[in-house]
Order: structure tokens, then C-alpha cells, then sequence
């Protein structure tokens, strides 16, 4: 199995497709160059490294000179050369042959399908690769809930798959789904009486309010016939008397 220092220390020289270049090394861990810090006397160490050795004296590991930390620079140049370093994956002993610049390990290791994997449900300690974890989890006895596995469309709970019987769960859903019919037709029917009353309601108020207006339109007639038989008799006595006033 391939070491993958991330604790501390520079990178495992078994993690590159070829060997490095003896001045990306580290003269502490003798790994190549893992944030590389340039003492005052130019010597070049893994930070962590150098930030160890300081702790126990206040000398540059290779010459001996004094030290002082506010002097140290980091070498952003170097760090970004070794980083265009090819690497094999981590899970090259499982299988993986993926080859990726350093800088892209990380990137690689999020997807890569041979990547130790827990499963999520609670209470399965089972670990299997990233690519295997989709198949687990579908048969996870842990698992919350999942489809039945004969495709009847029911979500079962794992207790619930042993006595799981789908031609029982079809007719009882088929049951629910008739009983949802025959209440949504009742509810429609209904409905359809109610309107069905409304409308003969309104029919019969118009047929009132026609009766109506024919009676006021018979009256109005009546009214003004009289009115016309009266202004007719005034102005016939009216010419008999002119008339005999001229008589005499």
C-alpha cells in the first residue's frame, strides 16, 4: 500500500511515476518538498518539517547557523514546480491508473472510483470503493427507505421487505385509488345537482319577471287609451259650445 503523507513531513518519493529531482528534496524527511521555506542561509525544508527540528533547537539542520522564524520565506516558485510533478493515484494498488500533475492529487482523490468509501446509512459499517457505493446502498440493510425491488413502486422500509407482497400492495392501492374515484364522481354529481337547480331557480325568475313586464306593458296601454278617450270628449265640448255661442 502506497504511504500518502498528509499529517506532516514532505511527499513519499513512491508517490511520483518517476524520481524526483535530488533539489525537490528535503534534508529532514528526505521526502520531496512538502510548502517549501527558505532559511536566511538558503537551505530549503518542508515547513513542517523545519517548524519541528526549531522546536528542539534554534539551527538550520544542514549548516548550523542561528535561525530566527520572522526570517524564514516560503518558496511559492518552487512549490508550484513541484506541483506540475506527475503522481500516481493513491488507489494505484486497487486498481486505479490515473496519472495527475501533484498540484490535482486532491481533485483526483474526491472522484476517483476506487476511493475507500463508508456507507452513509446509519448503523452499516461497510466500506467498499466509490464506485461500488451506488449497488451497496440500493441492498443496504440499513438504509432508510427504497423501492421495491420487483418494481412495484411502493417504498419500503428494510424491515418491511421480507413480508413484502406486491400483488397485495397493487390490490390495495388499486382499492384506494376506485374509493378517490367513486368520492370525486358523488362530489361531481353533486355539483351538477346544485347547478341543475340553479339554473330551473333562474328560469323561473325569469319567467315571473316576463309575466310581470307584460302586465306593466297591458296597463300602460289601458292608461293610455283612457287618456286619449278623455282628451277626445273635452275637445268635443269644447266645439259644442263655441258652436252655440255663434248661434246666438
Amino acid at each position: 500500500m502506497l504511504a500518502w503523507p498528509f499529517q506532516s513531513g514532505g511527499y513519499d518519493l513512491n508517490l511520483f511515476t518517476s524520481p524526483p529531482d535530488s533539489n525537490f528534496l528535503c534534508s529532514v524527511c528526505h521526502g520531496v518538498l512538502k510548502r517549501p521555506v527558505r532559511l536566511p542561509c538558503s537551505h530549503i525544508f518542508c515547513k513542517t518539517c523545519i517548524h519541528r527540528w526549531l522546536a528542539r533547537q534554534k539551527t538550520c539542520p544542514c549548516c548550523r547557523k542561528e535561525v530566527k522564524r520572522r526570517k524564514m520565506v516560503h518558496v511559492n516558485k518552487l512549490r508550484k514546480t513541484i506541483g506540475h510533478l506527475e503522481v500516481k493515484c493513491k488507489n494505484a494498488e486497487a486498481g486505479c491508473l490515473v496519472r495527475c500533475p501533484l498540484a490535482h492529487r486532491k481533485g483526483h482523490q474526491n472522484s476517483c472510483p476506487f476511493e475507500l468509501m463508508v456507507c452513509p446509512n446509519e448503523g452499516c459499517m461497510a466500506r467498499m470503493a466509490r464506485g461500488a457505493l451506488a449497488e451497496h446502498q440500493q441492498h443496504c440493510q440499513h438504509g432508510t427507505q427504497k423501492l421495491c425491488p420487483q418494481s412495484c413502486g411502493v417504498t419500503l422500509d428494510p424491515t418491511e421487505c421480507v413480508c413484502h407482497n406486491c400483488h397485495g400492495e397493487l390490490r390495495e392501492a388499486w382499492g384506494q385509488r376506485q374509493e378517490r374515484s367513486q368520492t370525486l364522481v358523488l362530489c361531481l354529481l353533486q355539483h351538477v345537482r346544485k347547478v341543475h337547480r340553479t339554473t330551473s331557480l333562474i328560469r323561473q325568475q325569469l319567467a315571473q319577471l316576463g309575466s310581470f313586464l307584460e302586465e306593466d306593458a297591458l296597463l300602460l296601454g289601458n292608461w293610455r287609451e283612457d287618456a286619449q278617450v278623455t282628451t277626445e270628449g273635452s275637445t268635443g265640448a269644447e266645439m259644442c259650445g263655441v258652436q252655440s255661442q255663434s248661434t246666438l
